[in-house]
């Protein structure tokens, strides 16, 4: 039993946060999420694993793919 306990924290703390972040999008609690990913994944034959694994990857490194936001015009003189 201690290496399970050894095997679910490397997990938690390795984790990407996919669940939490589409959660947090959503309003939704994370374990909803992360069960709809399982059934998903069983319904699928695993295809979104492979979406998983994309969108940690994206979540990742997601400070390469911001934008640079503009200020937003605040008069018609502002060019």
């Amino acid at each position: 039993m201690r290496w399970a306990q050894k095997l679910t924290l490397f997990f938690e703390m390795r984790s990407y946060g996919v669940c939490e972040w589409w959660a947090r999008k959503l309003g939704i609690q994370t374990d909803r999420v992360r069960v709809g990913f399982v059934y998903a994944s069983f319904f699928t034959f695993g295809s979104p694993l492979i979406i998983y694994l994309i969108m940690a990857w994206i979540l990742e490194h997601k400070h390469y793919f911001k934008l640079q936001r503009e200020k937003p015009k605040t008069s018609i003189w502002d060019l």
